[in-house]
């Protein structure tokens, strides 16, 4: 665990004489940080000698409730656990109206029990570690999908697309259109500026599928280096669109008739030298990248609850919206779930195209390299890759229900053995008590469908 010397807050502080406060965050299982906003005067004591946070931080539902299943609230005192900031994620937010920073901790593997076997940042570090023991460096990037919304709802109090620059709204889109990214310059130019004072990677934009869908891809890198850089990102584009007047919204599918919000995972593994070893003129790469492809879509179902980990992430998987369907893989085939992309043989990798935005990216990566770290240990071998459309061609369908995912993952001996017995039982205990609150919750669809027809 790469915990930041006192150094780094030192001349931090002599750098910025005029913050005044730090948010010290943590994230969660859901996604979601969580933490204090601390004085400037409290900084160093964090880097010094940690801060206590109560276990049950890291075992709280997506709506911040406690979980008594989680075994981290009255099992334990909802005892105090010490968190230490993570090296180099102290940064100012350019965003905010009073002079602010962030800084990004994580629990202490002996001093932060009983919740530092929650942490998700610890499962991901686990199975690095254990692909590097067999000298396999992962590396990878993250593209992450949002949706700019108006923090005003429509008449009927629903969610609507932000405003254009022109102040008109928009109904419809081009894909890849220019005119929607000249549309939104201002939020993209103060976004590149925080992304790059925050020395986060941020590379293309695009405009995706649906009014106010966007699109920027990060740099790829070191595993863990690239997914520290996705969670802070996506904080960045909220609090960046929070400043413009505008919702950011990572959800799955916001929409039921436009484009559902993916974050698309790309992998490769590298020597000790950093020789990409899945490098090939051959378009589908090395044997090594098929096993890592066998062990993906061998592990996929009991992996799912991790790449869509809510009710609303099942809605995206839908016939021809290029979210995947099926356990398939390609070579330059977006109707797949696992895609080899074409380029350069020294550029080749894999692009994990299953995961909603509002996957937890340490999770779903740690699932990823678990998986892929199974493909080689058993060699396992992925079937010919798919050519033209993968859904026409799926023999079996992922499941599409939030239940199925948690059962598999439940009853699965090789999520327990790769990812930690301890955790599952936090994670699970979590998700079995939002399922149940959601399914309790009665609506505006259920009075719709069955108030007068039942």
């Amino acid at each position: 665990m790469q915990f930041a010397h006192p150094d780094e807050a030192r001349q931090f502080l002599a750098a910025n004489p005029d913050i005044e406060a730090f948010e010290l965050f943590i994230l969660d299982a859901n996604g979601v940080p969580r933490g204090k906003l601390l004085h400037r005067e409290e900084l160093l004591a964090v880097y010094e000698s940690g801060r206590p946070l109560p276990s049950t931080i890291l075992g709280l539902t997506l709506h911040g409730e406690d979980v008594e299943d989680s075994g981290l609230v009255w099992d334990v005192g909802d005892i105090d656990c010490r968190a230490y900031p993570l090296a180099g994620s102290l940064v100012r937010l350019p965003w905010r109206r009073m002079p602010t920073a962030a800084v990004q901790v994580s629990m202490h593997p002996r001093e932060g029990m009983p919740a530092a076997i929650a942490d998700p940042r610890h499962v991901l570090l686990q199975v690095i570690d254990a692909l590097k023991a067999d000298g396999y460096h992962p590396v990878m990037a993250c593209e992450l999908e949002f949706y700019l919304l108006d923090q005003r709802r429509d008449a009927d109090g629903r969610p609507q697309p932000a405003l254009d620059g022109d102040g008109g709204r928009p109904r419809s889109t081009q894909v890849y259109g220019l005119r929607e990214l000249e549309q939104i310059e201002p939020f993209l130019a103060d976004l590149y500026a925080a992304c790059k004072a925050q020395g986060i990677p941020a590379r293309t934009a695009i405009s995706e599928y649906a009014p106010g869908q966007v699109e920027i891809t990060l740099e790829h890198g070191d595993a863990l280096e690239a997914m520290d850089q996705a969670v802070r990102y996506k904080r960045l584009v909220k609090g960046v669109a929070n400043r413009h007047g505008m919702q950011a919204c990572f959800m799955a599918k916001p929409f039921d008739h436009l484009a559902g919000t993916g974050m698309h995972m790309h992998v490769s593994l590298a020597d000790g030298e950093g020789r990409n070893l899945f490098a090939s003129d051959d378009p589908a790469g090395t044997p090594l990248l098929r096993q890592a492809v066998g062990g993906m879509l061998a592990s996929l179902l009991d992996s799912l609850l991790l790449f869509c980990p809510n009710a609303n992430s099942y809605r995206r998987f839908q016939a021809n919206s290029y979210a995947p369907l099926a356990p398939t893989w390609g070579v330059d085939n977006r109707t797949v779930s696992l895609r080899v992309p074409g380029g350069p043989a020294n550029t080749r990798h894999i692009e994990h195209r299953i995961c909603g935005a509002d996957a937890n990216p340490y999770l779903a990566a740690a699932a990823i390299l678990a998986g892929i770290h199974r493909g080689i240990r058993e060699n396992l071998d992925p079937g010919a890759p798919v050519e033209g459309n993968g859904y026409a061609q799926a023999r079996e369908l992922l499941p599409t229900d939030w239940l199925a995912s948690l059962k598999a993952l439940e009853r699965s001996g090789w999520a327990r053995d790769a990812l930690g017995s301890e955790f599952l039982g936090v994670y699970l205990a979590v998700k079995r008590a939002e399922y149940r609150q959601f399914m309790g919750e009665v609506g505006e669809q259920d009075w719709r469908w069955y108030l007068t027809n039942a």
